[in-house]
This record gives structure tokens, sequence and C-alpha cells, in this order.
């Protein structure tokens, strides 16, 4: 089979190779998958700069999500059949013509369900719901702040909130990504490459307003949030792309460190606040039932048409170096995905 290899950690045009490798083998809770697609996550890009601790060092195949068909699974799978089409959660091994994944990780899908929707629906909206819905409650009316909102998770975020009627202020890095978040029902767009975010919130809606904060960036952006949160306030971060833009080393991680800022018990005590903290990964690893039953609501909500993924590219096999880069300098939107047709 073909394999897009990461073969050393670097710029996307130096980091990748396709080669031919063996048919992976599946223990007996597994499926194989002849795969269609896969998704691209912000985790891909800093596993491709070795700043991703849980990945697989060089030579790897990195992926945590395909969309594919069941075409051999081990004498202990229950609830799937051979030739069922799947969504799947991959413990790395999506960039492949075939992966193996456990079968309580998979979910079957309709024959003619869009690629690209089904790969959304998997890590970006089963992250969003599991970070809204399962770690917080939402309640109408609350003003939720939501960065890098044009992104997959983001996009997922703001469709999620909306079904809880809050009010929503997002961010993003460009007036043409304005342009959906206002399609998408943010009530307030932020251009923070053109406005101080933290400066535009309080003159739109005051000091310590924001009782909801949904953070992918990290550093000085989860800084900047703190600090607009209202008594009661809830944090969740779930990602750290900050540290995409600076060199790789020691003194760059204990920067991004540095500008997290400190924090004490005794304030989260006094303000009532409380920060979250989101790694599907680590969720999938140890709790895949939870994984399982959001990935259940997800599509429930998608065949009630409450949730419309935005697709923000779809590349051949060939052009993953494309892809990567796209995604790494944020000029993508929602959901990017790659085929192998």
């Amino acid at each position: 089979m073909k394999a897009i290899f990461l073969r050393r950690y670097g710029n996307p045009e130096d980091a990748f190779e396709v080669r031919e490798t063996a048919l992976p083998e599946h223990s007996p809770s597994q499926i194989l998958i002849k795969t269609e697609a896969f998704g691209l996550n912000f985790a891909d890009v800093l596993a491709r700069k070795g700043m991703y601790k849980p990945a697989p060092k060089p030579p790897c195949i990195l992926g945590y999500e395909a969309v594919g068909e069941i075409i051999k699974m081990g004498n202990l799978v229950k609830g799937h059949k051979l030739g069922d089409r799947v969504i799947a959660f991959t413990r790395f091994g999506a960039y492949a013509e075939y992966t193996v994944t456990e079968a309580s990780a998979a979910i079957s899908i309709p024959e003619k369900m869009d690629t690209g929707t089904s790969l959304a629906l998997a890590t970006q909206y089963v992250t969003a719901y599991y970070a809204a819905f399962d770690l917080i409650n939402l309640f109408p009316g609350q003003k939720v702040l939501i960065h890098a909102a044009a992104g997959g998770v983001g996009s997922a975020l703001v469709q999620l909130c909306k079904l809880k009627n809050c009010e929503i202020f997002g961010t993003t890095s460009s007036d043409l990504k304005m342009d959906l978040l206002i399609k998408q029902g943010v009530d307030h767009p932020i251009n923070y490459t053109k406005n101080d975010f933290e400066n535009e919130i309080i003159r739109l809606a005051g000091k310590k307003s924001i009782d909801v904060v949904f953070d992918s960036v990290g550093g000085k952006v989860f800084s900047k949030s703190r600090n607009l949160l209202s008594p009661g306030g809830k944090l969740i971060s779930y990602g750290a792309s900050e540290r995409t833009d600076k060199k790789l080393g020691i003194l760059s991680t204990l920067n991004l460190l540095k500008n997290f800022g400190i924090i004490h018990p005794i304030s989260l005590i006094m303000n009532s606040h409380s920060f979250l903290g989101v790694n599907l990964l680590s969720i999938a690893d140890h709790q895949p039932h939870i994984i399982s039953r959001c990935l259940k609501n997800v599509m429930e909500l998608y065949e009630k048409q409450l949730i419309k993924p935005e697709i923000g590219g779809v590349f051949n096999y060939k052009e993953i170096s494309e892809a990567h880069r796209l995604l790494e300098l944020r000029k993508s939107t929602g959901k990017i995905i790659v085929s192998w047709t």
C-alpha cells in the first residue's frame, strides 16, 4: 500500500515522502479500513515540527481520522460488518491507503455521506461538542469568546453555541474570514490583526464581561482572555498554536509558558473561575466511550440539520505539503481533507 511518511521534522516540502509499505496488521478487537480520505488537524502541524510529544518519532505515519470501508475485522469485533463505511479515529496511521483502529473508535455512516463532512464531524465537531456540551453547560444570553472562530473547531463551536442562543465574540486573522464569521452567525467578529481583541471586547461589552472562552492559541491570548472573564467564567483551552510561530528550542517553549501566566488556586476560588483543558487524543486513549458518545450525538445534530460543517479545501495525497502549508499559515477555513482518489 501507499502511505505518506513523516521522514523528518521540518517544512512540509521536506518532511513528507510517499512510500510503499506493508499492510497493517489488525488485532482481534480492531478493524482494517480501506481509506477514502483523511483529515488534517493542527496537531498534525505540531507533530511535523517535532512539537507534539504524543506523536511517534520519524519515520512514521501521522493522522487521527479516516473515512473508508471495513475490509477486515478481528473475531472480537461487534457492531460492525465487512463492507461498512465508517468514520474512524486512529491512534496515528491515517495518512495511508489502509489503516487500523479499534472497532470502538469507528461509527458507521451512510454510503452517500460527503467525505469532507464526515471527517469534519469526527475530530473537529467531537472536540467542540466535548468542550462545549460535555465539560460545561451553556445558557441563553451568555457571552462566549471563540478564538480562531473560522477554523475547523472554531466554526464548529460557533454553530454549537448558536444552538444555545449565546452571544458570540469570534476572533480571526483576515477580513475575508470576517465575512465567514458573519455568515455563520458570530455576533461580534474581530480581526485581531487590526484590533486588539481584549480592548475591542471591553469597548463592546465592558470589563470582565465574558462568561466562556474557547482558546486554541494559548500564550498571550490565554492570558488576555483570562482578564475578560466574568465572575464564574470558564476558560477552555484546547491548543497552543502560538508555539508554531516560534523557533524550536527550550527558550521558545519557556517563553510560551511565561506568556500563559501564573494561575493560583486562590484566584480561581475568589473569582469562581474554571480553567479546563481538552486533549481529544488523551480522552480517546483512556475513555473511548466518551468519544463514541460525542460522535453519535454530533451525527444526530447533523442528521437533524442543526449543524453544517465548513470544508476549507480538498487535496490529493500528492499535495500533502500544500495542504499542511495552508493549515499552518492559518489561511484555511473549516476542515482540510486529503483524498486518495
